[in-house]
């Protein structure tokens, strides 16, 4: 098999992390890979931490399993650094992306020692100044692509475009600031 990127979300109910591992599959899977993309939960409720994962190949994927060693790891709501060890087997050579206002320099110290890349966003006033509104995932979703390189920028915003049109056909206005969210996190995101 062929590299397999693996990446594990961690939100809490109602932030769009599921979404956005989903959406992310989409996008893969519309450009060739072979992908996975699904949430792991119990019986949480609005708020309470989520997990949700990815993994996106060249290769079939004969693994169906959580994702326990990921190369890259999204965090949408920085109060989980504290509360959930969102470092746990995150490989070295990938990445921690955080949604947060601070710096990777000022995150690095909550890490519990974890020594690999450390990249920040803040998906808050991207959301509330591109869609007016926080949805923090449709940032989130850029900073990874960004981060990750997982795909070309061009091909994923090409495909968002075309799954927005699909998902807000009855809201059409609400396309561009979605794809204006997302192209500021790709340019906004620190510690690359």
């Amino acid at each position: 098999m062929g590299k397999v990127v693996e990446i594990r979300w961690h939100g809490r109910g109602g932030q769009g992390a599921k979404t956005a591992s989903l959406l992310l599959a989409d996008a893969a899977f519309n450009t060739g890979k072979y992908i996975q993309g699904f949430p792991e939960y119990g019986p949480e409720r609005m708020g309470a931490p989520i997990t949700a994962y990815n993994r996106i190949s060249d290769d079939k994927l004969s693994i169906h399993c959580n994702i326990y060693e990921p190369d890259y790891v999204v965090v949408v709501d920085d109060t989980l650094l504290t509360a959930v060890d969102v470092t746990s087997g995150l490989k070295e050579s990938g990445a921690l992306i955080i949604n947060t206002t601070k710096t990777p320099e000022e995150i690095k110290p909550l890490l519990k020692g974890y020594k690999g890349k450390v990249c920040t966003v803040d998906a808050r006033t991207i959301s509330i100044e591109t869609l007016g509104k926080y949805f923090p995932n449709t940032p989130m979703l850029g900073a990874v692509v960004k981060v990750s390189g997982v795909m070309g920028t061009k091909e994923f915003l090409d495909d968002m475009v075309g799954s927005f049109k699909h998902k807000f056909a009855k809201k059409p206005e609400v396309i561009e600031p979605n794809i204006k969210a997302i192209e500021r996190a790709m340019q906004e995101v620190k510690g690359l």
